[in-house]
């Protein structure tokens, strides 16, 4: 401490100095909040698939989804539905449940909506009863360097029905497709993206894979939702290259969840 200083400027200094740890010990613990968030977000969240009693496997894993509305509603990517389901062999589309191990209950859906412009769905249970659905938040929200979390099945049943989570923070929000220097660059789906489909995307500092299409990213400190993994469908027209997993990935916003949704009302 400065000794030519006055008795009343020593006081600020001495009080200044005090508040610094002080304001450090009441801050909040962005860990502490995702670790009581993640005991509500994980049993809203499922595995998307196709099941058959006869077959081996009997559940084809898909994607991720979560439950919204009144928690019989399903969210998840439009590109996880398969193109068909094979009634004749008693094939349906269905939900897993998490639990331990490789297996979780298996909940039957149905497609209610489906838009590929921005590449989401949503699904109903038949049946039983609802699960805990995730608060949607607000559109408009989000801004760059956010702190997200994301949880899903990474790479799929492979690492066992048990929901993984992971963070990051959104690095931008950035068009879902970018102009390309030379027209041989360009594809029906680029052109597609670049004509009709101008709408922004989450970019995030964080690593994804393929079974996270679906997942939902949240706020790690209020759960509420944000947007929604997606690794496919924003990959095959902004960063086509990126076949591997990046430290890179993307989200749909949850405004156009929240459409779909009200659309169905």
């Amino acid at each position: 401490m400065n000794p030519g200083a006055t008795r009343p400027a020593r006081r600020r200094l001495l009080a200044s100095a005090l508040a610094i740890p002080l304001a450090l010990a009441l801050a909040p613990d962005a860990r502490a909040d995702l670790v009581s968030t993640l005991a509500r977000v994980k049993p809203s969240v499922v595995g998307v698939g196709t099941y058959q009693r006869t077959r081996s496997p009997a559940f084809v894993f898909r994607g991720t989804g979560f439950a919204v509305g009144d928690g019989m509603s399903i969210a998840t990517n439009a590109h996880v539905l398969p193109d068909q389901v094979d009634s004749a062999k008693l094939e349906q589309l269905v939900v897993v449940l998490p639990g331990d191990g490789l297996t979780g209950a298996v909940r039957p859906v149905r497609v209610v909506a489906s838009e590929r412009a921005q590449d989401l769905a949503l699904l109903r249970l038949e049946g039983g009863p609802p699960l805990p659905a995730l608060r949607l938040a607000g559109g408009g929200s989000v801004v760059e360097g956010q702190e997200v979390a994301f949880t899903g099945f990474p790479i799929g049943a492979v690492l066992g029905m048990t929901p993984v989570t992971h963070r990051g923070i959104v690095s931008a929000i950035t068009p879902i497709a970018i102009p390309q220097a030379n027209s041989r660059d360009l594809n029906p789906a680029l052109i597609r993206r670049l004509a009709t489909d101008p709408f922004r995307v989450y970019q995030l500092d964080a690593t994804a894979y393929p079974g996270n299409s679906g997942s939902p990213l949240y706020d790690p400190a209020t759960g509420e939702v944000i947007g929604v993994l997606n690794m496919v469908f924003v990959k095959s027209t902004k960063e086509k290259v990126l076949s591997d997993p990046s430290g890179i990935s993307y989200a749909i916003p949850v405004e156009y969840l929240q459409r779909l949704i009200a659309a169905q009302r």
